[in-house]
């Protein structure tokens, strides 16, 4: 029998990004393609800034790519076709290609939902977002997809927030920006989503200590000064590893075609690589 619609036997994927070295969806990737038997499939990364990138989507022929910064948004014009919510972020973080034609789609959005959710995290009535980049675009669609219609973004320089506020609008969410300095006045919210990167939330952990929920990006190294704060506090606490692991098992399925991925056998590759990372450098 041929392929089914949709389906492919074999198929060459990767990540791009810069820095590219650390990331985990290679083990990720890969550990999905062992538990489905696809022996045909494989998954590299690739160190690539936006200079680079026109170049990289031309030099194979690619199945998939997953991109991380700081291409998500650069790559929308290298594009065919683009999801209408990739189009609503503003942001591209998977680019499938078939038959010639690539399709860029967001999986960050997804990622986010399925990690509250997997939590246990109780739908949010009001939510915090600290930082203004592209991780923030995908937190406030996340919110949008659970429901709410208002939100507030804390950023080192509202005057920078321009595009996040476009893409607030664009998803219909009545946006506040706020700088850090007024961080302790906004905090009366039911989740905090933090995407600043490791350690940049370090100085604000006493002032969160008391939200009810957070979900930290960071995955390493974990917890977060941010996250343990707020789990000493009581509050629920969901870590980036959660978000990178539902993005990535969507992008398998999207990729490959398949509508069912081994998500434990994603984790447990992922969790044992952060571990292996943890006591190298410990």
């Amino acid at each position: 029998m041929g392929e089914e619609r949709g389906v492919r036997t074999t198929g060459r994927a990767a990540v791009l990004g810069s820095p590219i070295a650390h990331s985990l969806s290679p083990y990720l990737h890969r550990a999905a393609y062992q538990a489905m038997g696809l022996t045909g499939w494989t998954y590299e990364a690739h160190e690539c800034d936006e200079a680079r990138l026109p170049a990289l989507l031309d030099s194979a022929d690619w199945a998939g790519l997953s991109l991380t910064m700081p291409l998500k948004r650069a790559v929308l014009p290298l594009l065919d076709t683009v999801s209408d919510l990739a189009v609503e972020v503003g942001g591209a973080n998977t680019v499938v290609f078939t038959d010639g034609v690539r399709h860029g789609d967001n999986t960050d959005v997804y990622g986010i939902e399925r990690a509250l959710g997997e939590a246990g995290v109780p739908t949010p009535g009001s939510a915090l977002v600290l930082g203004a980049g592209a991780t923030a675009a995908s937190a406030l669609a996340a919110l949008r997809n659970l429901g709410l219609r208002t939100a507030t973004l804390v950023a080192r320089d509202p005057a920078r927030a321009g595009e996040t506020i476009e893409v607030a609008e664009r998803l219909g969410v009545a946006l506040a920006v706020a700088s850090f300095d007024k961080l302790e006045a906004l905090l009366e919210v039911d989740l905090v989503v933090s995407t600043l990167p490791g350690g940049a939330a370090d100085s604000f952990a006493g002032q969160l200590a008391r939200v009810p929920a957070l979900l930290d990006v960071v995955y390493a190294p974990w917890p977060t000064r941010l996250a343990a704060s707020v789990e000493a506090g009581g509050g629920k606490v969901v870590g980036g590893f959660a978000m990178l692991l539902h993005q990535a098992v969507r992008q398998v399925e999207l990729m490959t075609g398949r509508p069912v991925v081994p998500v434990e056998a994603m984790r447990a590759a992922g969790e044992a690589e952060i571990l292996r990372r943890a006591t190298r450098t410990g």
